[in-house]
């Protein structure tokens, strides 16, 4: 039978000679119930990317500052970072251009940020071990407002600031903020409040441009004008469409995506010829909040392990997933005025993808005939390797073979699953789930087959592995 000869194949186990002749395993993986699909995994030896520290970060809106967020006291929602870090929070969002500096503040007040509001952010950062991209109104403030507010969280946040950012998608300000409005303008607006804020804290490292999109008529010319001595992270955001539409769709968002292709090979282009790096500082599924019941489904989770993976291939130094609050749409972290209510099944997914570790991402090739299967082998620098399998396809299980030119002598893999690609709920790694307070206990890791060097395991339907091979 079908069936018995895969069960045989991932019962046993040998380094170097026949399953029959291997010890039981320790935590064989169960057969998935359903048709299953002989499928392959061939690892190169040959580098085509790399995942570095910090690569897997957040994004909130700068009015998240007059929230009790992030703040020193919040255990749980540090605790959620802790499970992803050390990585990149980013403050910034649409309402960093209507936030005023208020150094006189009583603090966490609607409209504007106060000593206080930073002084909170620094104790947050320190406990969690992260960073910070901070942004600064550019529409609706002025330089020296701008200049004294980066003085303050310079001093304040210390070695917890990464960067400072100016203003939020500059490419939108046309018939938002100003009747007229050109790269020129902005180009000569953010020159004045780059001067001042320089002046004011000389040491700051300034990123910029932060567009909506328009890579090519904005973000490489901005890169073009003020090159590396002015800047030392080019950045850009990226959602996959717009929420509100029809076409948003579960099936949508866990097919590939071209577009993010494409505009990674400009990206990366505009980077290199001024020699810094680049980073998707704003993204998530789909823009305007999310597609309810798309962007907080378990889909997500599978979606986001391919997008940051692209992201890495296509030469970014990292991503930083924007979300905040419990409304329907997308934020991997759910919370309610600040106090954590969830991990949505998109943190999940970052999850895993930060549980695969940093390394040199290596040329991998997948034979899954027509079904929606990804995956990313990782070469950690203390060796093994790290692979990442993602089974999108609803109905179809893997019996999977991997073939990485190692001598292998161990391996095990961890699970990521859902009830079905549209649950909003349910989603565990290695049938443990993230806790509100942040606590995770997965499950003891199955033990695949090892034999003649090939690794043999099941990916289930719907389902993302991590298999960790030495």
């Amino acid at each position: 039978m079908l069936a018995d000869a895969l069960l045989g194949g991932c019962g046993g186990s040998s380094a170097d000679g026949a399953a029959s002749m291997a010890a039981p395993l320790s935590n064989p993986q169960p057969l998935p119930a359903g048709a299953l699909t002989a499928a392959s995994v061939s690892v190169a030896a040959s580098a085509v990317g790399s995942i570095g520290a910090g690569f897997a970060g957040l994004s909130y809106e700068k009015n998240s500052m007059a929230l009790p967020r992030f703040i020193p006291g919040n255990a749980a929602l540090i605790a959620m970072f802790r499970q992803l870090g050390p990585s990149l929070l980013r403050i910034g969002g649409n309402s960093v251009d209507t936030t005023q500096w208020a150094p006189s503040g009583a603090g966490q007040t609607s409209g504007e940020v106060a000593p206080s509001d930073i002084d909170a952010l620094a104790g947050f950062l320190q406990a969690s071990g992260w960073r910070v991209l901070y942004g600064v109104n550019l529409a609706t403030s002025t330089p020296a407002a701008a200049a004294a507010e980066v003085a303050y969280a310079a001093q304040s946040l210390g070695a917890s600031l990464y960067g400072i950012e100016i203003g939020n998608e500059p490419d939108l300000y046309g018939g938002k903020y100003f009747s007229s409005w050109s790269l020129a303008d902005f180009e000569q607006l953010w020159g004045q409040f780059r001067a001042a804020i320089l002046q004011a804290a000389p040491d700051v490292q300034l990123t910029g441009p932060a567009d909506a999109g328009n890579i090519g008529t904005w973000t490489v010319p901005f890169a073009e004008q003020v090159g590396s001595g002015e800047i030392t992270l080019l950045t850009q955001h990226f959602y996959r469409g717009n929420g509100q539409s029809a076409s948003s769709t579960v099936a949508e968002l866990v097919s590939a995506d071209p577009n993010l292709v494409a505009d990674l090979v400009t990206l990366k282009a505009a980077a290199a010829a001024i020699g810094i790096p680049f980073r998707i500082a704003e993204t998530n599924s789909f823009y305007n909040g999310g597609a309810n019941g798309v962007s907080d489904s378990y889909a997500s989770a599978l979606w986001v392990i391919d997008h940051l993976f692209t992201i890495a291939l296509g030469g970014g130094i990292g991503a930083n997933l924007h979300g905040g609050g419990d409304g329907d749409g997308y934020t991997p972290i759910a919370d309610s005025a600040g106090v954590v209510v969830a991990a949505r099944p998109e943190y999940y997914g970052v999850l895993l993808t930060v549980l695969a570790g940093q390394g040199s991402l290596l040329d991998t090739t997948v034979a899954a005939g027509a079904l929606n299967v990804t995956a990313y082998a990782i070469r950690p620098v203390a060796g093994g390797l790290n692979l990442v399998v993602v089974n999108k396809d609803s109905t179809q299980n893997l019996q999977l073979s991997v073939t990485s030119g190692l001598t292998v002598n161990t391996a095990e893999l961890l699970l990521l699953t859902g009830p079905a690609l549209d649950a909003t709920s349910g989603t565990q790694i290695q049938g443990a789930t993230v806790t509100a307070d942040g606590g995770f206990a997965p499950a003891a890791p199955y033990t695949p087959t090892i034999a003649g060097g090939v690794v043999s395991c099941y990916v289930p339907a719907a389902s993302a592995a991590l298999i960790r091979i030495n």
